[in-house]
């Protein structure tokens, strides 16, 4: 693929609710780190309004669209537990 991207299918958008702006907002960090498999065919586009995470994505086909949300709804899985594994006492400074 050359040129400009241009997606084929919708633009799925997720909007995750999270315990505080804060927590929306270290999610967006440690996911935005890690870039997509295949940035020719995906761009994913992340923001946080108060204490909602929203992922959009554009992507070449369908399935690559729902392999991509699949993944990236992992990532964010992973991070809320760890949030609500270590959040509380990292913000304190006493994480054991």
């Amino acid at each position: 693929m050359t040129g400009t991207f241009k997606p084929l299918c919708k633009r799925p958008t997720i909007r995750i609710p999270f315990e505080s702006e804060k927590h929306a907002s270290i999610a967006k960090q440690v996911i935005e780190v890690d870039r997509e498999l295949q940035p020719q065919a995906v761009l994913r586009e992340l923001s946080v309004e108060n204490d909602i995470l929203i992922a959009t994505f554009k992507t070449l086909t369908v399935r690559l669209s729902r392999l991509t949300v699949n993944a990236f709804l992992e990532n964010v899985d992973l991070v809320i537990r760890t949030l609500a594994e270590f959040g509380e006492d990292a913000e304190k400074g006493t994480a054991a």
